[in-house]
């Protein structure tokens, strides 16, 4: 049983994990959304309902998104969900047009899957950690030093590395995956989150090099704060996701995807539930479980690249203004070349096929 953390392999301006000079450069390019006031933001509502009509298009969400798009997008018939659970939704939606509230990887995936469909996104700089942590080229190469090991990597990966590998994942079935091939005497190359990673490993016994990425909020959660809030809510349930840090995770009570952890918080007949992921989750938590209190699990520090506040910077570029601007003017269009999209394609059936065999379902954060 082998695990090894392949962080000599990464450029070091990409290891988001020791440095954040990637995340600021990021980050720095776009402007943080305007503050509207409710006047504004209905007005903005109104004009979207009716671009979307006129457009023929669908509007799907990320659980972490901001509260208002995760509204909207389930008042115009579209959805909110996981990555996958968005891009499958969007292949079966009868609209010619996607308009994906989240992250750049989200909108490859939708285009992966609908491939005769347009996908517009709000901005195109909403990048992921994961994602800048592992770029394709080195990965590539990385890969094909280890050609007897079967490449897994996670669903927060561009479309370039999801071609590279045999296997596309999402949170909720890489445990599952991961047995099965161990099961069948295969070594695995993991990517590109470590966290998760070693979640997947220690579960499955797998042999396994780990790359070195990691999400700049679920890094941020600490054992030390979670542990202290548990002194203060002493009936409360720690729900983690696994690509937080070993530590935390050994902590909680329940460990899971984005669809998981609602599902828990849901079923629990803990009143209470101190939360380790994306803050947007939120949104969804009190709809779904209005008579519970959630409380979001205690971070590092609150410096300016928002990496401690428990919300995905990327993920809050994403606003009504934005949103309303990009169905106007059909800017920001998300395309990936089709030869690439059939090769990744391929690791994504893989799984799919493998969830349909074995009953699975998929929803994660992915």
């Amino acid at each position: 049983m082998t695990t090894t953390i392949c962080s000599t392999t990464i450029p070091e301006s990409s290891s988001l994990a020791a440095d954040t000079a990637l995340v600021r450069q990021h980050l720095a390019k776009v402007a943080p959304p305007r503050v509207i006031d409710a006047g504004q933001v209905a007005d903005y509502k109104d004009r979207i309902k009716r671009l979307l009509k006129d457009k023929d298009a669908v509007l799907v969400a990320h659980y972490y998104t901001d509260a208002l798009l995760q509204e909207l997008a389930e008042e115009t018939g579209g959805v909110v969900s996981d990555s996958l659970e968005m891009a499958r939704f969007g292949r079966d939606a009868t609209a010619s047009t996607l308009v994906v509230a989240g992250v750049r990887f989200m909108g490859e995936t939708a285009c992966i899957l609908s491939p005769d469909k347009k996908v517009l996104m709000p901005t195109l700089e909403a990048t992921c950690s994961l994602d800048l942590a592992c770029p394709a080229d080195a990965f590539r190469a990385f890969c094909d030093e280890h050609p007897d090991r079967t490449v897994v990597v996670y669903a927060n990966t561009s479309a370039a590395v999801k071609a590279r590998a045999d296997w596309v994942v999402t949170s909720s079935i890489a445990v599952d995956v991961v047995d099965h091939l161990h099961a069948l005497g295969e070594k695995i190359i993991w990517a590109p989150d470590k966290h998760l990673g070693a979640y997947i490993q220690k579960c499955t016994g797998a042999d396994m090099l780990l790359w070195d990425g990691a999400c700049i909020v679920h890094e941020e959660f600490k054992a030390k704060g979670l542990l202290d809030m548990r002194a203060l809510y002493p009936d409360a349930a720690i729900l983690a996701h696994p690509e937080s840090p070993e530590a935390v995770l050994a902590i909680a009570d329940v460990i899971g995807s984005t669809t998981q952890i609602i599902n828990a918080a849901v079923g629990m007949k803990n009143q209470t539930f101190i939360v380790a992921t994306d803050k947007g989750i939120f949104y969804k938590l009190q709809q779904l479980a209005p008579e519970k209190t959630f409380i979001i699990a205690p971070t590092a520090g609150n410096d300016a690249t928002c990496r401690s506040c428990a919300h995905c910077p990327w993920m809050a570029m994403n606003s009504l203004e934005r949103l309303y601007n990009t169905l106007l003017t059909g800017n920001n269009r998300s395309v990936v070349d089709r030869e690439l999209a059939q090769k990744a394609m391929i690791p994504l059936q893989r799984m799919l096929d493998f969830s349909h065999r074995n009953k699975l379902k998929l929803a994660g954060k992915a």
